[in-house]
């Protein structure tokens, strides 16, 4: 069974950002390893934008089996990413990572 001790924060813009500069998974807050996985809907998965943290594939999974996951959440698993910071015009205000080398 996953770690998941820290995903009650996975929706925090702090955590989000601690997330990302430090190459750790948002359930469990160990160092991500390859693949990495993501959690989105429909939407998030369709324009490769994705609003919560990185996660080990094994913690992705384990999360969206937790009660009051969201039904919609759709994994993807890449090899890399870039965390976007969005700026004052940019009409998503959150920030976001786009995964840049999906993984089947």
């Amino acid at each position: 069974m996953a770690d998941l001790s820290q995903a009650s924060r996975i929706r925090e813009r702090r955590w989000v950002t601690q997330c990302a500069l430090s190459r750790v998974c948002g359930c469990c807050a160990m160092s991500l390893e390859r693949p990495v996985a993501f959690l989105g809907t429909g939407r998030e998965v369709d324009r490769n934008a994705f609003h919560l943290p990185p996660m080990h594939v094994g913690c992705a999974e384990e999360l969206r089996r937790t009660p009051g996951a969201d039904p919609e959440w759709r994994l993807v698993t890449t090899s890399g990413f870039e965390f976007v910071r969005p700026d004052r015009d940019d009409p998503d205000p959150e920030p976001r990572f786009e995964p840049n080398s999906l993984v089947d």
